[in-house]
């Protein structure tokens, strides 16, 4: 074995100590972390220690991470060892195949007499979740007669969904936006923009394991946007995570994935819908298929 040593007397990590972790985090949050990421995790330890002027793991996790403080400690350090990589309208094929196609086939099913609510799982800072935001109010504003809408990002961070709940972000960040959505954003200071108020109001936040996901209380989506979040997870807990967001859709709801995260996944209450660019699926219960046409 090759013992890693950690700022401070006495504390090393050798290959034992490595894999206990690892397990630790699994049982957690789902996460796992692979070889490849052991320095990251050895490195996020090393410096939450030195905050903590602890010189044992052992005691870390005892009275840390076990004891009175667990659960606020649990907090920081799954954030540390959460990626917060995001941004606003990070895949435009999912985001043209919402605004083509997914909302005018919810308004030829529904006439907009039910609210289009949507979901972003694992919204980190909240950008995500301000997309959808940014698109399905644009539509609304053309739709006739204009729809209701509700927007909730989840994520297992607390401090980034602080942020998203801020929603002030650098003004560098404010070119990811693409031009004609941008009168949804307001100078903040000299460096910082903020999403306008309207659509802050359209949009809340709420922390959440996805372990937990069973008991969520959310049901009745028009569309769960959930990408880059389950690359974290082992095979078999991607597909139960996915088969539980299913019964969170109404029938004709649409589920929306990153391409690459999961194959040869089938769902009976789910039908593909046929795009050369996106991975989405509809639950099944609604008529009229979903499907880019040749000119998209």
């Amino acid at each position: 074995m090759n013992p890693a040593v950690l700022p401070g007397d006495g504390i090393v990590m050798d290959d034992a100590e490595f894999d206990r972790w690892v397990r630790l985090l699994e049982q957690r949050t789902g996460v796992v972390v692979p070889h490849s990421r052991r320095q990251f995790l050895e490195t996020n330890l090393r410096l939450r220690l030195a905050e903590l002027k602890l010189v044992s793991l052992e005691r870390y996790h005892d009275e840390w991470l076990v004891g009175p403080n667990g659960a606020r400690e649990w907090a920081v350090l799954v954030d540390r060892l959460t990626i917060h990589e995001t941004r606003f309208f990070r895949h435009t094929p999912s985001l043209a195949l919402l605004r083509e196609h997914i909302l005018p086939a919810y308004m030829a099913r529904t006439g907009g007499r039910q609210e289009f609510h949507a979901w972003s799982v694992g919204c980190a800072t909240g950008e995500e979740a301000f997309s959808l935001a940014m698109v399905i109010d644009d539509y609304a504003r053309r739709a006739r007669p204009r729809f209701r809408f509700a927007v909730t990002g989840s994520d297992v961070s607390g401090p980034a969904l602080k942020v998203a709940e801020s929603a002030v972000y650098a003004v560098d960040r404010e070119r990811e936006i693409p031009a004609g959505y941008r009168d949804y954003s307001r100078a903040h200071g000299v460096d910082e923009f903020v999403i306008d108020a309207a659509l802050r109001a359209r949009t809340r936040f709420a922390q959440l394991n996805l372990l937990d996901i069973e008991r969520q209380p959310m049901s009745g989506l028009e569309l769960i946007y959930c990408q880059n979040v389950l690359i974290y997870f082992p095979r078999a807990r991607r597909e139960a995570f996915l088969d539980q967001l299913v019964k969170c859709l109404r029938p004709g709801g649409c589920l929306i994935i990153g391409p690459g995260e999961v194959t040869q996944w089938r769902n009976p209450q789910l039908e593909r819908i046929d795009s050369r660019r996106a991975l989405a699926f509809r639950r099944r219960g609604a008529s009229g298929p979903i499907a880019e046409d040749s000119s998209t």
